[in-house]
């Protein structure tokens, strides 16, 4: 039972610890801050075993203090912190700065760190994964579908761009917070996406990482300088997609998509928070990507079942969010839609416009897709051929077993 509690206390509160010391010790001590954090939760786990204390993060956030306190002084560093911490006014200075508003200024800092134009845009996310949210490296790995190895060099690169560039631990002001916010959201929003349609094998939805991009935007949320409606936006789709994740996968771990969904099992409270938060949002003259994939999503949520949806209004939304950020999968998404509406020469031309290759590691859609195109305009042969190759490419397994499911079931209809 403890061993649990400190990994959960590990995943909520050591990017908390990492961000709060780095304020106080600088960017330049962060490794030895973050070995620190690692100690203090090892020594956790130890001493927790015989009696867990009243209030453990407060426990923790102490020990770790006194752990980096006690790297620096083996460091022969210590002289330049110790009477500063430990005596006079500057002592409630740093113990204010374990205040939960100082903790969140904190965190906010360390993500615009994370975000920095002079770190590689690859080493982003795994160096906010890592020092943000408290993700080791093989979660990291497995989330980004990337060998362990990599992630190391990925954190090492952005460790060491962070330390020749002299990057400042703060958040940036004018035009620059500006560009750096887009950096910002561009990472939370990969991470919310890996979450809500994860690439591992074992899991199609990782809760953990959808739960943490939302932790991390509401932070930008209660930030004056940080509240814009682009992150209201953004923070709306991750409230419209969250709402739909129980009623995403069945009892027996299987996919079901909008058209099976139990649609009683949406979380309205969820959906409810996102419209608020998208009143707030359209606050502004000009649309983000994020407020055209919210109101698909809100779209999709409005629709009392399936054959309810309107396919057409939906599709208009992707035509104005191709016509600002072009990308395949909207390519793609337009032409499944058009085979809804049953448009198949407007859903043949958007298939012409795509080359799968560009889908990368969501190849297998395409095929997906157009076997669907090919079972609706009644060519079975081609349609098997496409489902075969989306089963040969697919990586999760319940996307596997519902390819499978599809491919079984019209092979009994060919």
């Amino acid at each position: 039972m403890n061993d649990k509690l400190v990994d959960h206390l590990f995943r909520h509160h050591s990017g908390k610890m990492v961000s709060v010391l780095t304020r106080i010790f600088g960017l330049k001590h962060l490794d030895i801050i973050e070995d620190a954090v690692q100690d203090t939760f090892i020594k956790a786990s130890i001493s927790w075993r015989k009696e867990i204390p009243k209030h453990p993060e407060a426990w923790l956030t102490k020990a770790a203090k006194n752990r980096v306190l006690d790297i620096f002084r083996a460091l022969s560093t210590q002289r330049k912190y110790q009477s500063s911490i430990k005596t006079g006014t500057d002592a409630i200075a740093i113990n204010e700065l374990f205040l939960d508003s100082e903790i969140e200024d904190a965190q906010l800092r360390m993500i615009f760190t994370a975000c920095h134009p002079k770190l590689d845009p690859r080493d982003r996310i795994s160096f906010a994964l890592k020092t943000v949210s408290g993700f080791s490296i093989k979660e990291i790995s497995t989330a980004l579908l990337t060998k362990e190895e990599t992630i190391k060099k990925r954190l090492s690169r952005a460790r060491k761009a962070i330390q020749t560039s002299d990057i400042k631990f703060n958040i940036p002001k004018g035009k620059a917070l500006q560009r750096r916010l887009e950096s910002v959201m561009e990472v939370l929003y990969l991470i919310f996406n890996e979450g809500f349609h994860s690439n591992t094998k074992a899991h199609l939805v990782r809760e953990d990482l959808c739960g943490e991009a939302m932790r991390l935007c509401q932070l930008l949320l209660r930030h004056s300088h940080t509240r814009i409606p682009e992150a209201y936006a953004l923070f709306a789709l991750m409230c419209f997609h969250s709402a739909r994740l129980e009623a995403k996968i069945g009892v027996n771990n299987e996919i079901l998509d909008l058209k099976q969904q139990d649609r009683s099992l949406w979380h309205f409270p969820l959906v409810e928070l996102g419209n608020t938060m998208m009143n707030k949002a359209v606050k502004t003259d000009t649309f983000s990507c994020y407020h055209y994939e919210a109101a698909i999503a809100a779209e999709h949520l409005r629709a009392q079942s399936f054959e309810d949806t309107d396919w057409h209004r939906i599709l208009q939304w992707y035509k104005a969010l191709h016509n600002l950020q072009p990308m395949p999968i909207h390519l793609l998404t337009m032409a499944v839609i058009c085979v809804q509406i049953k448009d198949y020469e407007q859903s043949e031309s958007f298939f012409q416009q795509i080359n799968p290759e560009d889908l990368e590691q969501r190849r297998y859609l395409y095929d997906a897709a157009k076997s669907d195109f090919y079972a609706e305009t009644n060519n079975q042969k081609s349609a098997l051929k496409h489902l075969e190759i989306a089963l040969a490419n697919v990586n999760n397994t319940s996307e596997r077993d519902y390819l499978q499911k599809k491919y079984t079931e019209l092979l009994s209809k060919a």
